[in-house]
C-alpha cells in the first residue's frame, strides 16, 4: 500500500510541477498575443492586411502607405520585440546572480551610466562617436554597475542595499545629465528626447543590429544557465556541487550589462521592463531559472510591444517616448514588490559606522555661524570674470548685490529648511538615512509644482507653496502607508521612498520630452538652480527659515522623546500619532518651501543631520539647529561653486550639492556595518 501510494505520488509530481510552467507560458504567450494583435490593428490602419507581405518584400515606391509600413511600422514592432526580449533576459540574469527580485538595469544604475557616457562623449569627445554609441554605452554602464557593487559590497550585496545604491547612483548620474543638458540644451535636447526610450524607426538598421547581439546573449545565458541555477543555493552548497561562483557571476553580469548597453545605444533607456517580465513570470509559476529566462523574456517582449502599440494607437507613436511610459507603469510595480518584500531585519537601525564624540551641545552651532557668515561674504564678493578672479568691494559689491544677493539668500534658506526637514524625518522615523530626497517628499513637491506650471501658470508664490506642501505631504503619506508592512524598517522605507521618487520622476520625464517651450526653464529649476530667484522670493524664504528656527524650541520635547519608542512616549503623556503627524507636516512644508527654491534633489537633508551627529552635538534642539546651519553652509558654498567652477557657464546649486551628497552617500554606505 505504501509503495503504491509512493509510486502514485511520484507520478503526480511531474504534473504538479508542470502546472506552474504552463501558467507562466500562458501568461507570456497571452501578453505577446495581445501586443501583436494590437500591432496588427495599427498596421491595418496603414495598409490592408493583403498588402503587408508585398510591402515588406517589394514596396511600391509611389505608395506612401507601403513605405511607412516597410520602413517605420514593421521595424518598430521588431525593435520592440527585440528590446523586450533583451531586457527581460538582462533582468532575469541580474535577479538570479544578485539573488535580488528587485534587480534590473534601471534600478541598478546601468541605464543612467550608459546615458551619462553618451552625453559626456557628445560634448567632450565627439570623435568617439565615430565608433558608434554601443562601446560608449557599454563603458558607462559597466562603470556604473561597478560603483553600485562596490557600494553594496560591505553589506554582502544584500538586496535592499543593492537597490538603494543603484537608485542613488541613478539619481546622481541623472542629475549630472540634467546639468549637461542645461548648459548645452540645443546640442543635447534631441539626444535627451531620444534617450528617453523612443522606439520610432526609419529603417531596419536598428533591428538588424539588435537581433544578432541579443541572440548571442541568449545563447551565452543558455550556456551558463546550469551554473547559474546553482545560485539558488547558498554559496557553500553551490561550491560543493562544483560551481565556480566568481566566474559564473562575472559572466552573468557581463551578459546583462552588454544587453542593457546595446538597448540604450539603440533606442535609449526603457525602464522597468526588465523588472516586470521576470517578476510576472515568477508570480505565474516560473520557479526555475531556465523558465524565467525564457518566459520572463517573452513577458517583457509582450509588455513592451503592447505598451508601444498602445501609444501608436493613441498618439500616433510620436510622443511621449515609450521608455517614459514604461517607467510610469513600472515604478508602481517596484513599489508593490518592495511592499511584498518583507525585511529580514525589521528592527534594523541604519548607522553611519561611527559613534558621535561626547561634547557640549551648542559648541558646533556657535562655530558654524562665523563660517556661514564667511561663506556668505565669499559668495557675495568673490567671483570670476574673463580676466580671472575678482574680489568685489565698495561700489562693485553694491552693483553685484542685487544679482548675487537673492541667490545667496535663497541657497542659505533652502539649505537650512531642507536640513531641518531631514533632521525631523530622521528623528520621527528612527531612520538615520531618511531625508526629503530619499523618501519621495521632494519629488512629491516637484510634481505638484510641475502640474502648476502647466495647468495654472499664473499661480503666485503663496499658492505654489501650498500646492507643493500638499504634494510633499501626500508623497510622505504614501511612503508611510507602504512602509507600515515592514514595521518601518529603515532600508525598506527608503526603498519605498526611492521607488516613489522614480514613479514621480517618470512623470517629470514625460513632461520634459514634450517639446513644450516651458521645458527648458523647468529643467533648470529641476536641477536646483537659484539664479532665477527674485528678491521677494529670497526675502520670503529667509523669513520662513527664521520663523522655523524660532519655532524649533516648541518641538524640542517631542523630538527628544519620540526616538525612545512609542511605549515610552505614551507613558510620558504624548499623543504619538497626532505629534508624528504634526512633525511630518512641518517637514513637508519645509521641503515644499525649499523645493520652490532649489529643486527636488540635493541630498542636503541627508548629509547635514549626519554631520551634526558625527560632530558630537547632543540634544534634540542643538542637533536640529546645527543640522540647519550645516545645510545652509553647504548650499551657499554649492551655489558659489556652481557659479564659478565652469565659468562662464553656471552649474545649478542643486546639482553641485547632489554631487557632494553622492560622495557623502558613498562614504556612508561604505561605513555601514
Amino acid at each position: 500500500m505504501t509503495a503504491r501510494s509512493d509510486t502514485a505520488s511520484s507520478a503526480k509530481a511531474p504534473n504538479a510541477a508542470r502546472r506552474p510552467v504552463v501558467g507562466a507560458a500562458a501568461v507570456a504567450i497571452g501578453l505577446l498575443a495581445f501586443g501583436l494583435a494590437l500591432a496588427a490593428f495599427n498596421l491595418s490602419s496603414t495598409a490592408p492586411a493583403g498588402r503587408w507581405l508585398e510591402a515588406l518584400v517589394a514596396p511600391d515606391e509611389n505608395d506612401m502607405r507601403e513605405l511607412v509600413l516597410r520602413y517605420s511600422a514593421l521595424p518598430r514592432i521588431a525593435v520592440a520585440l527585440l528590446c523586450g526580449l533583451g531586457l527581460g533576459l538582462s533582468g532575469a540574469l541580474l535577479q538570479q546572480v544578485l539573488r535580488n527580485p528587485l534587480a534590473e538595469p534601471g534600478t541598478l544604475g546601468v541605464f543612467a551610466g550608459a546615458r551619462f557616457a553618451l552625453f559626456a562623449a557628445t560634448l567632450w569627445a565627439p570623435e568617439l562617436l565615430a565608433y558608434g554609441y554601443e562601446p560608449l554605452a557599454l563603458a558607462g554602464a559597466s562603470l556604473s554597475m561597478a560603483i553600485v557593487l562596490l557600494l553594496s559590497r560591505g553589506r554582502g550585496f544584500a538586496p535592499a542595499a543593492l537597490i538603494l545604491s543603484g537608485m542613488i547612483v541613478s539619481l546622481a548620474l541623472e542629475a549630472a545629465n540634467k546639468m549637461l543638458t542645461i548648459g548645452n540644451f540645443e546640442l543635447l535636447s534631441d539626444l535627451m528626447i531620444w534617450q528617453a526610450g523612443s522606439l520610432a524607426q526609419n529603417d531596419w538598421s536598428t533591428a538588424l543590429g539588435l537581433a544578432p547581439r541579443i541572440a548571442v546573449a541568449g545563447m551565452a545565458a543558455a550556456f551558463a544557465a546550469r551554473s547559474l541555477a546553482l545560485l539558488d543555493l547558498d554559496d557553500a552548497g553551490a561550491r560543493s556541487l562544483g560551481a565556480r561562483l566568481g566566474l559564473t557571476r562575472l559572466m552573468a553580469l557581463a551578459i546583462a550589462v552588454f544587453v542593457s548597453a546595446t538597448v540604450v545605444a539603440s533606442v535609449g533607456a526603457i525602464a522597468f521592463v526588465g523588472l516586470a517580465g521576470p517578476a510576472i513570470a515568477r508570480a505565474a509559476g516560473a520557479l526555475r531559472l531556465s523558465q524565467r529566462l525564457v518566459w520572463g523574456s517573452v513577458v517583457s517582449a509582450g509588455l513592451l510591444t503592447l505598451t508601444d502599440q498602445a501609444l501608436v494607437a493613441l498618439t500616433g507613436g510620436m510622443l511621449p517616448p515609450t521608455g517614459a511610459v514604461t517607467a510610469l507603469l513600472g515604478a508602481p510595480l517596484l513599489l508593490w514588490l518592495v511592499w511584498r518584500f518583507r525585511s529580514t531585519a525589521a528592527g534594523e537601525r541604519v548607522t553611519t559606522g561611527a559613534s558621535p564624540r561626547i561634547g557640549a551641545s551648542w559648541w558646533l552651532p556657535m562655530m558654524i555661524l562665523p563660517a556661514l557668515v564667511l561663506a556668505v561674504l565669499v559668495a557675495m564678493s568673490l567671483g570670476r570674470v574673463p580676466n580671472g578672479w575678482v574680489w568685489a568691494t565698495g561700489a562693485d559689491l553694491s552693483a553685484l548685490a542685487p544679482w548675487r544677493g537673492p541667490r545667496v539668500a535663497a541657497a542659505l534658506a533652502a539649505g537650512f529648511m531642507l536640513s531641518v526637514a531631514g533632521a525631523l524625518l530622521q528623528r520621527v522615523s528612527g531612520n538615520p538615512m531618511a531625508s526629503p530626497e530619499l523618501l519621495g517628499v521632494s519629488a512629491g513637491a516637484a510634481i505638484a509644482l510641475l502640474a502648476a506650471a502647466f495647468l495654472a501658470p499664473g499661480l503666485g508664490y503663496g499658492g505654489a507653496l501650498a500646492l507643493a506642501a500638499a504634494g510633499a505631504l501626500v508623497s510622505l503619506s504614501v511612503v508611510l502607508v507602504l512602509g507600515k508592512r515592514s514595521a518601518f524598517a529603515p532600508t525598506q522605507t527608503l526603498l519605498v521612498g526611492v521607488g516613489l521618487t522614480a514613479l514621480l520622476g517618470s512623470v517629470s520625464e514625460m513632461a520634459l520630452v514634450t517639446g513644450d517651450p516651458r521645458v527648458a526653464q523647468f529643467l533648470t529649476w529641476l536641477a536646483g538652480s537659484t539664479y532665477s530667484v527674485s528678491s521677494a522670493q529670497a526675502a520670503a524664504s529667509c523669513a520662513f527659515a527664521v520663523v522655523t528656527a524660532l519655532s524649533l524650541p516648541l518641538l524640542t520635547r517631542w523630538l527628544a522623546i519620540l526616538p525612545l519608542g512609542d511605549p515610552r512616549a505614551l507613558a510620558l503623556g504624548l499623543h504619538v500619532g497626532r505629534i508624528r503627524l504634526i512633525l511630518l507636516s512641518v517637514a513637508a512644508v519645509l521641503t515644499a518651501a525649499s523645493t520652490l527654491l532649489v529643486g527636488p534633489l540635493s541630498f542636503v537633508g541627508l548629509m547635514a543631520p549626519h554631520l551634526a551627529r558625527l560632530s558630537g552635538v547632543r540634544g534634540a534642539l542643538a542637533e536640529t539647529i546645527a543640522a540647519g546651519l550645516i545645510g545652509a553652509l553647504i548650499m551657499v558654498l554649492a551655489d558659489w561653486l556652481g557659479r564659478t567652477i565652469a565659468f562662464p557657464w553656471q552649474v545649478p546649486a542643486g546639482v553641485v550639492a547632489t554631487v557632494i551628497g553622492g560622495l557623502y552617500f558613498t562614504w556612508a554606505m561604505r561605513s555601514r556595518r
